[in-house]
């Protein structure tokens, strides 16, 4: 769309995700695991995911609201999509990359569904090596999609978090196999691990450190956060009542995540290590700075001597938000914190994603900033971050 002042952008997408693929584990996992990696199969008359034979996992079928023909469906309908009721984009690449020309999108980075946000999914099989196979076969489809994709699409790496060794060791091949970044779990300590404070979780840190891999934290990426439909609505509302409260509260989940890692020492120890708030919006990150810095001084002087920075001088220097459908608060957000902490996503195929994308309407959430910061924020951000050349 010509006539906005995003004319001439290498515009980069920060969020999408990926419909994967009935035999991406399947098709590629040795003979021992062929039954039990991540497959798709109909149980009791209703087809799903299931991992180590018999355990449920994942997602909605596709987790896809845009149709073969390229509508988007808005509701709870979604639930009830299997890829074959989806745009071939939701999971082919080929069909990703001839939607990204439609969409005026130079790049774009994608997330799992199966897996889970954070890769929660794997851990509930009993079998490590199960466990590990399966992040290693996601991990190379990923590098494959990249491939194919002709450096287009830029998948995160899955983390075997439950196993430092293996997951200091992953990030490392993934690197050297060309992908760009890793997710994981916010909240390790739900599995009985030491939470991010501790210093269990250095050595993480450290290679990320050295190869410049950014740490991505998606909403819902542990179990306690990840909650459609639970805590949140009141028990009387309706399907749709309680998916659209359950989503608002959902894109808050990562304020917790930012808050922790931030209070942890991780920043002050690790200045080199970027961290992601994927899918979270950025409107509420004023405000919930604002309490960080406040906190600091009035309730844990002793313990936060050790920061030598405040809080929201940390997230200026370390961590991005990115935005969606934002529109009155993505430019007092960008005063507060500073054009470099910020980026564009479109969650593309999800419930509330970006699609179409509408540049006179998103001209609205990026009048009165200056072009150069709209430029970084739209496209120079995530180039540097994820060292896409554009």
């Amino acid at each position: 769309m010509s006539g906005t002042i995003l004319d001439d952008l290498k515009i980069i997408d920060t969020d999408s995700h990926w419909s994967e693929p009935y035999d991406l584990w399947t098709s590629r996992a040795p003979a021992k695991y062929r039954d039990r990696v991540p497959r798709m199969a109909e149980r009791d008359g209703k087809r799903r995911w299931w991992f180590d034979d018999s355990i449920p996992i994942g997602l909605p079928i596709a987790s896809s609201v845009v149709d073969p023909d390229g509508q988007k469906v808005t509701g709870t309908v979604f639930f009830d999509f299997d890829n074959e009721m989806v745009h071939r984009a939701s999971y082919d690449a080929e069909a990703r990359v001839a939607m990204l020309d439609e969409l005026g999108l130079d790049a774009q980075i994608m997330y799992p569904n199966v897996a889970g946000f954070g890769n929660q999914n794997f851990l509930k099989s009993p079998d490590d090596a199960l466990r590990l196979v399966s992040v290693e076969i996601y991990n190379d489809a990923l590098a494959e999609f990249q491939e194919a994709s002709n450096q287009r699409v830029f998948g995160m790496a899955l983390l075997p978090w439950w196993d430092l060794d293996a997951a200091v060791r992953e990030i490392e091949r993934c690197h050297a196999n060309g992908l760009r970044g890793i997710v994981t779990c916010s909240n390790p300590e739900e599995a009985g691990l030491p939470d991010m404070a501790m210093p269990h979780w250095d050595p993480v840190w450290q290679v990320c450190s050295d190869l410049a891999m950014p740490v991505n934290f998606h909403i819902g990426s542990s179990k306690g956060n990840l909650d459609y439909y639970g805590k949140a609505p009141w028990p009387s509302f309706g399907p749709e009542r309680r998916l659209a409260v359950g989503s608002a509260n959902l894109f808050m989940g990562n304020a917790r995540v930012v808050g922790n890692m931030i209070y942890s020492g991780v920043p002050e120890r690790f200045p080199d290590v970027k961290f992601v708030s994927v899918e979270s919006g950025v409107g509420w990150l004023p405000f919930f700075l604002e309490v960080l810095d406040h906190q600091m001084a009035e309730t844990a002087p002793n313990e936060l001597a050790e920061l030598s920075m405040l809080p929201s001088d940390y997230f200026r220097r370390q961590f991005y938000g990115c935005f969606w459908f934002e529109r009155s608060t993505v430019r007092p957000t960008l005063e507060y914190v500073g054009a470099q902490s910020l980026m564009f996503e479109t969650d593309f195929p999800h419930p509330t994603c970006l699609y179409p994308r509408d540049d006179h309407d998103l001209a609205k959430a990026l009048e009165g900033i200056s072009h150069a910061d709209i430029e970084r924020i739209m496209s120079l951000n995530a180039a540097e971050l994820y060292r896409i050349d554009i």
